[in-house]
């Protein structure tokens, strides 16, 4: 009884208000990711998945996608798709914000405008871009051939050199909104008497920026960089809507290969090895956020 009224006490009164969410990520986060490891240690496929026999095989479904081409393409795909993406989101991400952070009379209602497409669901804007990429019926063969600079229409999504293009582009006009917000609030947080002072002394606008803005926007670049890493590495639905990994593998991701070892080809077992790989290098990730954050703070 002693115990029970010690911890009780009103120091120890916020583990119970922290218990409800943490009893919610045990169940919905924790014990899927553990089963989904220990699966990835075991020999499940659809015909044994019934009668129940789990084969105990270690690391030999890890062993097989390091030599499966389909995985190392995907991974490959997964990274050169990340990397551009980043690029192209936060350049114009970056010169919008600058741009909107002026004082003019429809600047906050065009921002807001520019949200828009991080708030459609990703789904319909990867429909709407598959709608656009198409080779009969697509708005963009018709805008070429109309202005003559095409003749034939141009099989962007079933050309696996065209393919990843044009993911990449739905993907960045998905994220160039996401870069524009945080950046413009990193911008709102640098005092102007920086910029005043460097005036009076002589400091171009070329040289304020290089010297103000940037150094003063590092802890903001450096969290929309990493947080758009994550949100990129792990994409799924917009690659499956417009592609679905193809043509021939060539557009796969870590995450729609994953679905296609688990759900397609019923090898459930290298789908979650395939997974667990891609939480891996997200936790790798996140975890490099989380160090620069805490050490953000600090200064």
């Amino acid at each position: 009884m002693k115990a029970i009224k010690k911890f009780f006490r009103y120091d120890n009164i916020g583990l119970l208000f922290a218990l409800p969410a943490f009893l919610y990520m045990l169940i919905f986060v924790g014990y899927p990711i553990a089963s989904n490891l220990v699966l990835s240690f075991q020999n499940v496929t659809v015909k044994n998945l019934v009668n129940g026999e789990k084969l105990f095989v270690g690391l030999q479904n890890y062993i097989e996608l390091l030599q499966d081409s389909v995985f190392k393409r995907s991974f490959i795909n997964t990274l050169v798709f990340t990397v551009a993406c980043l690029v192209f989101q936060f350049l114009i991400g970056f010169a919008l914000a600058v741009f909107f952070n002026k004082k003019f009379r429809i600047a906050k209602p065009v921002r807001g405008l520019l949200m828009m497409p991080w708030m459609i669901p990703i789904t319909v804007t990867a429909l709407i871009f598959k709608f656009i990429f198409a080779t009969d019926v697509g708005i963009l063969n018709y805008f070429l051939k109309s202005m003559s600079l095409i003749k034939e229409n141009i099989e962007w999504l079933t050309t696996p050199s065209t393919a990843m293009v044009a993911l990449v582009c739905a993907n960045v006009w998905i994220g160039i909104p996401f870069n524009m917000i945080l950046i413009s609030t990193g911008l709102t947080t640098i005092p102007q008497e920086l910029y005043e002072s460097a005036q009076v002394d002589g400091v171009t606008k070329v040289q304020s920026f290089w010297r103000i803005t940037i150094p003063m926007l590092r802890p903001t670049i450096e969290s929309v960089l990493i947080l758009g890493f994550i949100y990129t590495f792990k994409v799924y639905d917009l690659v499956y809507v417009m592609t679905g990994g193809g043509p021939v593998n060539t557009t796969h991701m870590l995450s729609t290969y994953s679905y296609k070892l688990s759900f397609e080809m019923f090898k459930y077992s290298k789908g979650s090895a395939v997974a667990n790989i891609l939480l891996v290098v997200l936790l790798i990730v996140g975890s490099f956020y989380l160090k620069i954050t805490m050490k953000g703070e600090e200064n």
